[in-house]
């Protein structure tokens, strides 16, 4: 998740603002928790998911090359142990050994592309993880946008935002409403129903 709290940061770091102060001079506030609301929206969760499973696919092509480049490595141990063999004859052992340089040049080519491999795939992983999660968070930008227009909020202040010293943006606020809970239904409302009855199961675990 560190990946994912860089970018709600930097997102949120921008701050949340409505149009311009009211007619009458009194400033109507509203705050939310931008945090919350990311890491409880389900197309949060539904992409985190799809992400643990193309991470796990990659880590799977990943041990199979391993797989593949241990057996190598077995069969060089047994050809070193022929070469140290004084039994074998010096015919034997220069075939041998030149089989023994063949496999060991392979191996050290296996292991290369494996490991430039893994980091072409984690690399686009991690960039398309970015993609879809300043998708998201765009998303709910959008809808708090909304919501502060349709009740007229001046401003709309992201209580969880952080500064560089990771101190709060919004130490106090007077008379501030928080919007959170009424941005979050209205986020889940065409949750699907596996979602939905995981968050219900969980809500009444907690109130055991």
């Amino acid at each position: 998740m560190t990946m994912i709290r860089r970018i709600t940061a930097l997102v949120l770091a921008l701050g949340l603002c409505g149009a311009a102060a009211a007619q009458d001079g009194k400033l109507k506030i509203a705050t939310v928790d931008m945090q919350e609301l990311f890491k409880e929206y389900h197309r949060t969760n539904e992409a985190q998911k799809q992400i643990n499973v193309e991470r796990a696919r990659i880590q799977k092509e990943n041990n199979e090359r391993l797989a593949t480049i241990r057996e190598l490595d077995t069969d060089l141990q047994n050809m070193r142990k022929q070469l140290d063999d004084p039994s074998i004859s010096d015919s034997k052992k220069q075939t041998v050994y030149q089989e023994w340089q063949m496999k060991q040049n392979e191996g050290i080519a296996l292991d290369r592309e494996r490991r430039e491999f893994l980091q072409r795939r984690n690399q686009a992983l991690n960039e398309k993880m970015v993609q879809r999660m300043k998708g998201i968070l765009e998303e709910i930008r959008k809808l708090v946008e909304e919501q502060a227009k349709a009740e007229d909020y001046d401003y709309v202040f992201d209580k969880s935002g952080l500064s560089t010293s990771q101190v709060p943006f919004l130490l106090y606020t007077k008379d501030a409403t928080d919007i959170t809970g009424v941005l979050l239904k209205d986020l889940n409302k065409d949750a699907p129903a596996d979602a939905s009855g995981a968050e219900e199961a969980a809500s009444e675990g907690g109130e055991e």
